[in-house]
């Protein structure tokens, strides 16, 4: 019997100089294609991505599905024209002649932030634009074949929703068809397992255009499940010493000028609330938390600590806003307010390796119970796209020494990641790989030396002196949202017996069969089982049917024969049909599995 060959594996453009050369090509001959097709459509930013590529235009029309067809066309005539790219260097009254000859006024913008020499990219003689490269030296270098165009969307010049709305093509490029097919595969398989469909399907959650985008709306089922997470990990975090709290979710902006949030994350937090134009000159006022810290900070500093005190570990569900632009939002995994399984760890230094192990093994505890299995831990250090960081250089070399240290004692595989800090502290990240080779971010711990700094946060040592504490922040699930969002996208929509909402559903054949049903029923839930009857009266075909829609794991049929023996006949999703079970049987193997968060009925 052969073995199943593994996944084609699908390069990121970061993993690959030919391919980011070949995808930053495309998005060149895309806006050739478009502007040769289309007229008045002038264009603004294409680059490449780690998927693909992109270009945003600006055009009288909107794009249509059919119209991409006819982009790609036009495409792939340019592509197997072998046309050079060129690249050429001009001054910066250069630049501005040639762009106000073709009257194109996005360049000149673009053109103003540019330092000299100005560089251009041209495609054969036909195309330019303003651009650094890098190109393939000629399109006889990409395979046609290897092209396609995906999706259009909404896009607001420089991502300012104040400014004009333009229209983004998506499209992906790779070396070779193979790729492309098996790229094309994976995007079927990532529409199948959308959470955003099968969150409705399920009854999980909503979105609603009146209450706003980014704001989702948890139903009863959906908040089952949000509950069921929140309590395993309350679990978790009991048995480790941690302490919960609640706080406000809207503060003084002082706040955040202190945390440093206000200067270095102001663009993407919610607008001040300001009672008059005077406090809002002033930016006086309050604003929707973005971040749970600096509260968690105040109740650390509502009175005096000793160091018999730490480590002080401080946990909440904490809801936070952010001001996201509503052309990047998506489903859960991108939303506007979201709740964070937050913590925050007051320790001396002297405790700071020993938290920053316990902190790692929580995390990767959640992971082996959730069934996330492929991850990776990420070194998110200073580095370039760092620009606002806050704080002493060697306050930053002592946080990430010492995350270097926990990572070392493990034996961790790790990536380093230059620029990925928080702006007052290096993290180690956990980014797991879903099904479909898509990264997301889950669990983080960071290190901090900077906030108790401008906190002015102490403790009492055992000299007397007053010292001061370093801080971890950790968030195993990250942003609850997120983790739903993945979790139904990894799982399909069949989520393991001990998180589903409902794990138990008891069909009753006839309406004799009901009271049966729900004594059955009552004695499940009395063992902390969730179960319900289905009430409909509808034929047993069609109960079924709506269960498997549902996706209820365990569907328990009664009907006379199983009423006289006391028992029900099974169907599961993840086992398959186990026959007829006598109800006590069901009762204890239902009850052990939510003890244990068995992923099946039957282990």
């Amino acid at each position: 019997m052969s073995t199943p060959s593994a996944p084609l594996h699908l390069p990121r453009t970061s993993e690959s100089d030919q391919l980011l050369r070949i995808r930053h090509s495309c998005s060149h001959v895309m806006a050739m294609a478009v502007q040769r097709l289309f007229k008045n459509v002038q264009v603004t930013i294409g680059p490449w991505t780690e998927t693909g590529f992109y270009y945003d235009f600006d055009a009288p029309e909107p794009f249509t599905p059919q119209d991409l067809k006819k982009i790609r066309k036009g495409m792939q005539k340019i592509l197997r024209q072998n046309l050079p790219f060129r690249r050429e260097e001009v001054s910066r009254q250069e630049a501005r002649r040639r762009i106000e000859a073709i009257g194109e006024p996005y360049k000149l913008e673009i053109l103003a932030d540019l330092q000299e020499p100005i560089t251009l990219y041209h495609l054969g003689d036909q195309w330019w634009d303003l651009c650094a490269g890098p190109h393939v030296a000629n399109t006889a270098e990409i395979n046609p074949d290897a092209v396609d165009l995906e999706t259009v969307a909404g896009a607001y010049w420089r991502g300012d929703e104040t400014r004009a709305q333009l229209q983004r093509i998506y499209g992906t490029a790779f070396e070779t068809p193979e790729h492309l097919a098996e790229h094309r595969r994976r995007r079927e398989e990532a529409q199948r397992r959308d959470h955003r469909r099968l969150g409705r399907e399920l009854g999980l959650f909503l979105f609603s255009d009146i209450v706003g985008p980014g704001l989702p709306l948890w139903t009863p089922r959906g908040t089952q499940l949000r509950s069921l997470l929140e309590d395993y990990l309350r679990q978790q975090q009991r048995q480790r010493g941690y302490q919960p709290v609640v706080t406000p979710h809207i503060a003084r902006a002082d706040l955040f000028r202190t945390s440093g949030h206000w200067q270095n994350y102001k663009e993407d937090m919610f607008p001040l609330m300001a009672e008059n134009d005077a406090q809002r000159a002033a930016e006086e006022g309050f604003v929707m938390k973005p971040m749970n810290c600096p509260f968690h900070i105040q109740i650390y500093k509502a009175e005096l600590r000793s160091y018999r005190d730490l480590p002080y570990r401080l946990a909440e569900f904490g809801t936070v806003y952010r001001y996201e632009q509503s052309g990047e939002l998506g489903g859960l995994t991108r939303v506007r307010g979201f709740t964070v399984d937050d913590s925050h760890l007051f320790v001396t230094p002297e405790q700071l390796d020993g938290e920053f192990l316990q902190v790692v093994d929580l995390i990767l505890t959640v992971f082996q119970d959730l069934e996330l299995r492929r991850f990776k831990a990420r070194l998110s250090f200073r580095g370039p796209g760092n620009d606002k960081i806050i704080g002493r250089p060697e306050a930053w070399d002592q946080a990430e020494a010492a995350i270097r240290r926990a990572v070392d004692h493990l034996g961790m595989e790790s990536v380093e990641g230059p620029g990925e800090a928080a702006f007052y502290g290096p993290k180690l990240d956990f980014l797991f790989c879903d099904a479909l080779e898509r990264e997301w971010q889950l669990g983080t711990v960071q290190v901090d030396y900077n906030l108790p700094e401008r906190f002015d946060l102490e403790y009492v040592a055992p000299d007397g002196s007053r010292q001061r504490p370093v801080m971890l922040h950790r968030a195993p699930f990250g942003s609850l949202e997120r983790l739903i969002g993945i979790l139904i996208e990894e799982y399909g929509g069949d989520l393991p017996f001990w998180l589903a909402p409902e794990q138990i559903r008891i069909l009753p054949v006839t309406t004799a069969a009901f009271p049966a049903a729900q004594q059955l029923a009552a004695r499940l839930c009395s063992h902390g089982v969730r179960a319900a009857v289905a009430s409909s009266g509808e034929r047993l075909g069609k109960l079924i049917r709506n269960g498997e829609t549902r996706k209820i794991p365990v569907l328990a049929i009664l009907g006379e024969q199983e009423m006289e023996a006391d028992a029900v006949s099974l169907r599961t999703r993840r086992q398959g049909n186990l026959g007829t079970m006598g109800q006590a049987r069901l009762v204890e193997l239902a009850r052990d599995a939510v003890a244990s968060r068995r992923a099946t009925l039957v282990p």
